[in-house]
């Protein structure tokens, strides 16, 4: 029998087994096959057995759990290439400067936070990575991504430090980004903001959950440049380190089966199981491990477990008649916590004392060596074994499941314990404690004085850690944004039947996907855009774009579509360009992301266009579009049948009154709801020339409607005014009229405006219509003259835009918009004194009937509005 595997498979059998001796005569064939053929011939076997009882209904399928322990042998470890003892020692000082950081920064205030338990567990895997995987970008190689854990990012700080990329002015000043520059330091974010930090973090992870999708979808993105030809990613890897509890979030999963679909082995998880989320254990009454070891294979992931340590392999060796496995298999999280966070003579008498078997195996430890018996993720071998395993698995993406354990080395100040992902403050003794586990050197004064720690300049240290990240590049993380500038073509090339619609009717969505499909055809900036749809291309009339550019299709077409014979039949493409991501809002903005982002991340402008229904951007994916923000996206996010009247019949879940509410609190994002194609027009073009002509940290939300109307001609000389949010459109009634009044209205709803105007032109009435294009940047016009006249009084208050167009009319103000009241009244600082201002909006829940049943419910409609402006001038 195979000694190695006879534990395993005895500890696998059915203890109520009717025939031992014939399964034993089952289980020597497997081995002797297994001896003499080798592993893939068993697999054959076992695989056809499997579906031998499938076929005959016996109501079994293989497990897709495997025992309590590593998924790489002993035997089939590596030679680690590094030197263990000074990485031990470079972790070591890293984890100190860390704690240090932290606990210094509350000691001085009591109110900043951060944390210290999550990076003492994760320190070895980050620690491996930078020493012998992650590579940086370099004319040879454009880089790998790496998304950090970001409850950890004082160990990422503490390693710039030893880089010499951060002072130790800059530890001091942890969180502080407002006050450190007064101290000639630079303040560093509490997560990887690469907002806050632009030359530093590359990936914004601190909201939980969106650095899994993120990373998924980058991983794809890198296969759709290499596959267009774009830019070779082949030599590329997406590393991921993420939290056991992070899983529990709806997107840390949402993508896994799409990451095996499309094979993307250039994409490595580790999730950091530590056991323990903020408040408990992650899992108190079973095992994560087990969880997610059964998610992933059964998502199709290549999954491999590093539990245990090297110095468990001795006992694993030893265990001969499986009792380790079984008291694995038996003891639950919450109970594997507080072994955790209990000392060696505790678990010499409550996990080895559980049986004669276990405690003859603990015979000869001392109960410090069974306190230092490491789980897999604090083993540096160990971890570097899984790491070039999964670095060299083809076919699918990997995940590392790695046993830490939380606050690991903190010992009676909090490892393991339930309030140590809090914990932020330590006595004296703590400090000594700690400096003595991790055999640091410093005095007990410096210790207790928490002083920062780097080895002389010379140091074997300090010489190893810069050799190792000079092999891989430099230092990471660091954000580039050196790219290419993309000429766009003039706006009469694509968009001149816009400008210049002459009363055609059409709706502003048919006008954007005829000037993006123009757009497409440019020689330059065609191949560097990104059309993204989330199921709703034919919706949205770009069927077309099928035959025109294809849709992305990692492994091409492999069926002939049902629609073959058509003009604009479903045409998918390895070098196609539209990325179609299916019914999930979440994966097309991580899409979108990975796309907006090219430029800082691959160095390549690309130039993503995300059309999709309005209502499910903002309200429903907006934390993910924050954090495109705060990765300095450059692109355009369309919300098309916008509005909440303009999708007629839908109802309330499909009807949009707010986003335009939600994307004015995005500082880098510039939204608009244009009314007529040749303002969308004037509204692309400039969009386009600010990101990839000068290259500015903005995106832009436009609002599209699906409702024909007729298109007029853009007045001349309007563009700027189109920009700055708001122009004249015309005035109606004679202009003698006693009495006037203004009239502003955007989107689906300044067709109504016009109507309404007309309406009381009829009536004598003077009117003038003002078509506003942006609300929010009219708000941010006059905030931003306010906050100059308080910076600088002499400068006086200054006039803004819309108070410059209302300063031109009379009478009071009428504003409606297809959004709530709150849209409109964003502006009402503007409006002149003395002059009434009252907003029309459609507040409250939507409804399903025709367009002008819901505008007469909401009192949007010409004949409302019309109403509206009476009654003011009769005020």
């Amino acid at each position: 029998m195979n000694a190695p595997f006879e534990p395993l498979l005895r500890t696998l059998m059915n203890t109520g087994d009717i025939d031992p001796e014939e399964t034993a005569e089952w289980r020597e064939a497997l081995l002797s096959l297994i001896g003499s053929q080798g592993p893939e011939r068993a697999r054959q076997i076992l695989d056809e057995l499997a579906i031998v009882a499938r076929q005959q209904r016996t109501g079994w399928q293989p497990e897709l759990n495997t025992p309590y322990m590593n998924t790489i042998a002993v035997d089939e470890q590596p030679v680690f290439p590094g030197d263990l003892a000074t990485e031990e020692r470079l972790v070591a000082i890293m984890r100190w400067n860390a704690l240090a950081m932290v606990v210094r920064a509350n000691q001085a205030y009591g109110e900043l936070g951060g944390h210290i338990a999550s990076y003492a567990s994760v320190a070895d895997l980050f620690e491996t990575g930078f020493h012998h995987f992650f590579h940086a970008r370099t004319e040879q190689h454009k880089g790998d991504l790496v998304f950090f854990q970001p409850h950890s990012a004082p160990g990422v700080y503490a390693r710039a430090f030893l880089e010499g990329r951060l002072s130790e002015a800059d530890l001091m000043h942890y969180r502080q980004e407002i006050t450190a520059p007064d101290s000639g330091a630079r303040g560093l974010s509490s997560y990887p903001h690469p907002w806050l930090m632009p030359d530093f973090w590359q990936f914004p992870t601190g909201s939980m959950g969106l650095g899994p999708i993120s990373s998924i979808y980058h991983a794809r993105f890198m296969r759709y440049l290499t596959h267009r030809q774009l830019q070779d990613c082949s030599a590329r890897k997406v590393w991921g380190v993420f939290g056991d509890g992070e899983m529990d979030e709806p997107e840390s999963m949402s993508a896994l089966t799409l990451a095996a679909r499309e094979k993307l082995d250039n994409l490595v998880w580790v999730v950091n199981c530590n056991l323990q989320r903020l408040d408990g254990p992650v899992r108190g009454n079973s095992r994560i491990i087990d969880e997610l070891e059964k998610l992933f294979a059964g998502a199709g992931w290549n999954v491999i477990k590093l539990v245990w340590g090297s110095d468990w392999d001795g006992l694993l060796a030893r265990d001969t008649s499986g009792a380790l496995l079984r008291a694995f298999a038996n003891t639950v999280d919450g109970q594997m916590q507080t072994f955790a966070a209990k000392d060696g003579r505790y678990n010499r008498d409550n996990f080895f004392g559980q049986n004669e078997e276990l405690a003859r195996l603990a015979q000869g430890m001392t109960d410090e060596q069974i306190d230092r018996l490491k789980r897999g993720g604090h083993d540096i071998v160990k971890i570097h074994a899984a790491y070039a395993s999964a670095a060299a698995h083809r076919g699918q993406p990997t995940v590392i499941l790695a046993h830490t354990k939380k606050g690991f080395g903190m010992g009676s100040a909090g490892q393991g314990k339930m309030t140590t992902h809090s914990q932020k403050k330590f006595d004296e003794q703590d400090l000594i404690d700690y400096r003595n586990r991790f055999d640091l050197p410093l005095s007990d004064e410096q210790a207790k004085g928490l002083a920062f720690y780097k080895p002389a300049d010379d140091s074997a240290e300090m010489r190893y850690l810069r050799e190792h990240r000079t092999r891989l590049g430099g230092s990471l993380p660091k954000r580039e944004t050196t790219c290419d500038r993309l000429p766009v073509p003039a706006l009469g090339s694509y968009g001149q039947f816009a400008l210049q619609a002459d009363g055609k009717e059409m709706s502003t969505t048919m006008a954007y996907v005829r000037m993006l499909g123009n757009l497409l055809k440019d020689p330059q900036l065609g191949p560097r855009i990104v059309p993204i749809v989330a199921d709703e291309a034919r919706t949205f009339g770009m069927a077309n774009l099928f035959k025109q550019v294809g849709i992305y299709s990692s492994v091409g077409q492999r069926y002939a579509p049902e629609d073959i014979g058509s003009v604009l039949s479903y045409r998918e493409a390895t070098d196609g360009q539209i990325l179609e991501e299916g019914i999930s809002e979440a994966g097309a903005i991580a899409s979108w992301t990975a796309a907006a982002t090219s430029y800082s991340v691959h160095g390549l402008a690309m130039l993503p266009f995300y059309i999709y229904y309005s209502m499910f951007g903002f309200q429903r994916v907006g934390d993910a579009i924050w954090a495109a923000a705060d990765q300095r996206a450059r692109g355009f996010l369309l919300g098309a049948t916008s509005g909440r009247t303009t999708l007629g019949g839908e109802g309330l879940q499909h009807q949009d009154g707010s986003s335009h509410l939600v994307a004015a609190t995005i500082p880098n994002c510039k939204a608009y709801d244009p009314a007529f194609a040749g303002e969308l027009a004037v509204i692309l073009d400039a969009g386009m020339r600010e990101m990839v002509e000068q290259q500015a940290d903005v995106f832009y939300y436009v609002t599209l409607m699906n409702e024909n109307y007729a298109q007029p001609d853009l007045p001349a000389g309007v563009e700027a005014d189109v920009l700055r949010g708001g122009y004249r459109f015309g005035v109606y009634g004679p202009s003698d009229a006693a009495q006037r009044v203004t009239l502003l209205g955007s989107g689906a709803i300044l067709t109504e405006v016009v109507k309404a105007a007309q309406l009381l032109a009829a009536q004598g009435v003077g009117v003038e219509v003002l078509s506003i294009t942006s609300w929010s940047e009219l708000a941010r016009d006059g905030m931003a003259l306010e906050r100059l006249a308080d910076a600088v009084p002499a400068a006086g208050a200054g006039v803004g835009h819309l108070a410059s167009l209302l300063s031109a009319t009379q009478g009071p103000i009428i504003a409606a918009t297809d959004y709530v009241r709150a849209v409109p009244e964003c502006v009402r600082a503007s409006v002149p004194e003395g002059r009434r201002y009252r907003t029309l909006g459609t507040d409250g829940f939507g409804r399903s009937d025709t367009r002008a049943a819901l505008r007469r419910f909401f009192a949007v409609d010409a004949q409302s509005i019309a109403q509206a402006a009476l009654r003011a001038l009769a005020a």
